[in-house]
């Protein structure tokens, strides 16, 4: 896959929060889960081991930093990591918040929405979503560190 027809170098609508000469971290628009943000490695690179131990530690801090985040601002449930890739070929990873009142919870956020939870969802999202500034604002301090 090329540059250019890549969803992950040019994703669209997602909103750029933080850049290095390594990784890009991104507001994931488009969703109905709140503050689901996305880790990406610059280069064109399928597999974890692809990278340097050095490399890999270094993608696993920001991982670890925007999940760290979450957690403090946003306050879920339950976090949840997954670098999947079988349809993008460009190492990235989702980290995605969760509560046990979202429409899809406790299934994987891909699956189809339980539509006994989406009233009870739409409310406590709508909390969520109002902690949304204060996240992007500590996650753009703690990477900027």
């Amino acid at each position: 896959m090329d540059t250019a027809s890549c969803p992950l170098c040019t994703p669209p609508g997602d909103e750029l929060l933080w850049q290095n000469a390594y990784f890009r971290v991104i507001r994931v628009d488009g969703t109905p889960h709140p503050g689901f943000t996305r880790v990406i490695w610059q280069d064109h690179i399928a597999e974890m081991t692809q990278l340097s131990a050095t490399e890999r530690d270094g993608l696993m801090d920001i991982v670890y930093m925007v999940e760290q985040v979450q957690r403090r601002v946003l306050r879920p449930d339950k976090i949840n990591l997954a670098a999947l890739g079988n349809q993008v070929p460009h190492l990235h990873w989702h980290v995605i918040p969760r509560w046990h009142s979202d429409s899809h919870f406790p299934n994987p956020i891909w699956c189809a929405a339980d539509p006994a939870q989406i009233t009870a969802w739409t409310a406590q999202r709508q909390e969520i979503e109002a902690r949304l500034p204060e996240y992007y604002t500590a996650l753009h301090h703690e990477l900027d560190r």
